[in-house]
């Protein structure tokens, strides 16, 4: 029931209009009792059982254990309906709840009907959502008053409240959509068909040339001949037109203004494919490397730590630093990631917010260095390991590591801040 699906609502309307929300649940005002016979007739199959074998409802309609275990089956497999189900008498409105699901379903059933429960709660509750990391069961419940819209999930997944997407910070939620629409959108194809190809002028079928002459033979079934400067026919062409690598006539036309339109079109789109192929590129560069991250932390995790732990006979939590430091390189790459799509959207006329953005990126690339830290963490761990029998010093180990990975934490921090100063400054 839509006004009844909070606790909340429940309670203020229980008070407002009790009856109403009593039929509203399936809860009679009375609860009645099966008739106190020996023997009851079941509603369903109409058999005469003993009253013992029968059940009932909060209404009191009695049916028999073989008729209730088809009846509640049947709705749990047909879906989340089942947490409406309502008496089988036509005439009940009487709700069966989950007391009778545990007394006649089978257990495959119950977990079934659990989850479609769960799942109610968490649909339902507006500070909680399903974590949408593919294969995660997990659900994220939301503080309200943390100032951030970025969540982490018990599975490590981290992403964005608001909009469900992975965490994106410091770029807001639309701007996400628009890349993420762009990124999967035809509009770059056709950028890309109208930047480096021209239709054939009997066909209109795109073609592409890389190499060679000005002579273009069309495919099949076409195979139309034309001059790919001026889209004329090839037999109007020759020695006199300026033979296999010029055109005369493209020229004199060119001067004349008649290719103008065409080739502006073609810049244009050129340049805006170049340009979103710069960002782009970057932003799919860190998206790799921090999946990448993500599997040596994995690896670490799983594996590594306890290898590591066992060989210095130094417990795991002295070692937890090293697995802080791997978050903050897959945060680093996550941040770095979308600076990428901010920087796109950014209009080029914005000389002033352009610059300031494009020197905090600058800065975070100049000092952050995270990549090469990430690289020196990798072989001085494959070292310790290898070298561990000569006694190697384990406490100068630790102290160096963590003074370094101490400064990737605060620059991340750092551009965090200044990202969401350049937001603020440019809303």
């Amino acid at each position: 029931v839509s006004s009844c699906r909070s606790v909340s609502k429940v309670h203020d309307e229980w008070f407002v209009d009790e009856a109403r929300v009593r039929t509203a649940v399936g809860l009679p005002e009375k609860q009645n009792e099966m008739p106190n016979e020996r023997e009851l007739t079941c509603g369903i199959c109409f058999e005469s059982c003993p009253r013992e074998s029968m059940g009932a409802a909060s209404c009191g309609h009695p049916f028999c254990g073989v008729c209730w275990r088809g009846y509640i089956s049947t709705a749990i497999n047909d879906g989340p309906g089942c947490l409406m189900l309502r008496c089988p008498d036509p005439s009940c409105s009487a709700a069966v709840g989950q007391d009778m699901v545990n007394l006649f379903a089978s257990d495959e059933d119950k977990g079934k009907y659990e989850r479609y429960l769960c799942r109610s709660y968490i649909e339902d509750n507006r500070k909680t959502k399903w974590c949408p990391a593919p294969g995660c069961e997990y659900a994220v419940e939301f503080v309200v008053g943390s100032g951030s819209y970025d969540v982490s999930c018990g599975c490590s997944y981290g992403f964005c409240w608001n909009c469900t997407e992975e965490a994106h910070r410091p770029v807001d939620c639309s701007t996400v959509s628009k890349w993420i629409l762009k990124n999967s959108a035809e509009s770059e194809n056709m950028n890309w068909i109208l930047a480096n190809s021209k239709p054939c002028p009997k066909c209109k079928r795109p073609i592409e040339k890389n190499q060679g002459c000005m002579h273009i033979t069309c495919t099949p079934p076409c195979k139309f001949e034309f001059c790919w400067l001026c889209l004329g026919p090839w037999s109007d062409h020759g020695e006199r037109t300026g033979g296999f690598y010029a055109c005369n006539r493209y020229e004199a036309a060119r001067q004349e203004g008649a290719f103008d339109d065409s080739e502006r079109r073609r810049e244009m789109a050129k340049n805006s494919l170049e340009r979103y192929t710069h960002y782009y590129e970057r932003w799919a560069a860190n998206q790799s490397s921090r999946q990448k991250a993500l599997g040596d932390l994995q690896s670490l995790q799983n594996d590594k730590l306890e290898k590591l732990s066992d060989i210095q006979s130094q417990p795991e939590s002295q070692l937890k630093f090293i697995i802080e430091a791997w978050l903050q390189i897959v945060e680093c790459r996550r941040v770095l990631k979308w600076t990428y799509a901010y920087g796109y959207y950014l209009p080029d006329h914005e000389h002033a917010k352009r610059q300031f953005f494009e020197y905090v990126q600058g800065s975070y690339f100049s000092y952050c260095r995270f990549h090469s830290k990430y690289l020196s963490l990798k072989g001085i761990l494959l070292l310790l390991l290898i070298q561990v029998k000569q006694n190697l010093v384990w406490n100068a180990f630790i102290s160096v590591r963590r003074k370094n990975f101490r400064s990737i934490s605060m620059q991340t921090a750092h551009l965090k801040i200044l990202m969401t100063s350049v937001q603020s400054w440019l809303d």
